[in-house]
């Protein structure tokens, strides 16, 4: 597994503009797993995904509805983003999500699915997100998979 790479986000826009450079290289089939304590920037993150990603609709926490779809625009590749907070580690709730047929046709971010959703592909990016005392956001990547040479990607856009 390669080693982790860190951004520090000083501001909200930050998090937006880190989430924009990673949408931009997210293609069908990808699947990125947020993980982070709550306020960390997940929700702020995946506004920038969908951004640099080019898709339909406003982006908020889809806690209590689980999973939104986001309509593919010019990019041609739409967003599933789901919040596994409430599931609670509930393997068949995640099943019932139907994530691995979404998966082929969709880029995937799963907040809080460290520890579950990762089985759905063996190729996954997780970024873990930290918020410091100075409200500085810390971006941590472990990429799995194809995602480490693919890696160098975001690098480029970021």
């Amino acid at each position: 597994m390669a080693e982790p790479v860190s951004w520090e986000l000083t501001t909200a826009e930050d998090t937006v503009r880190f989430g924009e450079s990673l949408g931009a290289v997210l293609r069908a089939g990808d699947l990125v797993l947020l993980a982070g304590p709550l306020g960390a920037g997940k929700t702020v993150l995946t506004r920038g995904i969908a951004a640099g990603l080019g898709v339909l609709g406003r982006v908020s926490s889809p806690t209590f509805v689980l999973a939104r779809v986001h309509p593919a625009g010019d990019r041609g590749v739409p967003l599933v983003h789901v919040d596994a907070y409430r599931l609670g580690g509930d393997l068949a709730q995640l099943d019932d999500l139907d994530l691995d047929t979404d998966l082929e046709a969709s880029a995937v971010v799963v907040e809080w699915g460290e520890g579950s959703a990762e089985r759905l592909s063996e190729d996954y990016l997780v970024v873990r997100l930290d918020r410091r005392p100075d409200d500085v956001r810390v971006a941590e990547l472990e990429p799995h998979g194809a995602w480490e040479s693919r890696l160098a990607e975001l690098s480029l856009a970021h």
